[in-house]
């Protein structure tokens, strides 16, 4: 048999690849962007856990702070009670300090004399006394007909009389004050059964 001879033989291709798949493939340039993605989310996460961590520092802050805004606004209402409390006491004081002098200057009024001079300088500084006492905010306690009032009222005397109602204050021995609420000194009176 004769061998047939070929002008050209068809070449075969050496492993080649078509180009797409060359394209796709990596180069050892493209693996050391892929391992600086992979290092920048891992500084990304690393970040977020930062953020968290500030975040949380930062919430524990506000609450702190919130908590002391409380605090001094507490602080600062109590000091107010507390000064308000003090100056009332004080004014008590004060006010029970002169109450003696109050006493006697009624006393004395009550006293008939003949000294026209006298009686109203002594009327002038009970005036004077009143309106120190209503400058501190002291008033009198109404017992003078008044239904008896524990609260207000000192009965040391106690009387029967038709004529007045149950438990009235019929007389009154010694004037009593309060500031507001608080009492000074208890009205003394006389009550009818």
């Amino acid at each position: 048999m004769k061998e047939k001879e070929f002008d050209t033989l068809p070449e075969e291709p050496e492993n080649e690849m078509p180009q797409e798949a060359a394209e796709e493939q990596t180069s050892p340039g493209d693996t050391e962007q892929v391992t600086l993605t992979i290092e920048q989310i891992k500084k990304l996460e690393e970040l977020a856990k930062q953020a968290d961590s500030l975040e949380q520092e930062l919430k524990n802050t506000s609450d702190q702070y919130l908590r002391l805004l409380a605090e001094y606004d507490n602080y600062r209402k109590r000091t107010q009670k507390e000064k308000e409390a003090i100056a009332g006491d004080v004014k008590a004081a004060t006010i029970l300090a002169l109450l003696p002098v109050y006493d006697n200057l009624l006393r004395a009024l009550e006293q008939e004399t003949e000294d026209q001079a006298f009686y109203k300088g002594v009327e002038m500084t009970m005036n004077q006394c009143k309106a120190a006492f209503q400058s501190l905010g002291a008033e009198e306690i109404p017992a003078l007909g008044q239904t008896f009032d524990p609260a207000l009222h000192n009965a040391v005397m106690h009387v029967e009389e038709e004529d007045q109602g149950e438990n009235v204050v019929v007389e009154v021995f010694q004037t009593g004050f309060s500031i507001g609420d608080k009492v000074i000194r208890h009205a003394m009176v006389k009550v009818a059964n």
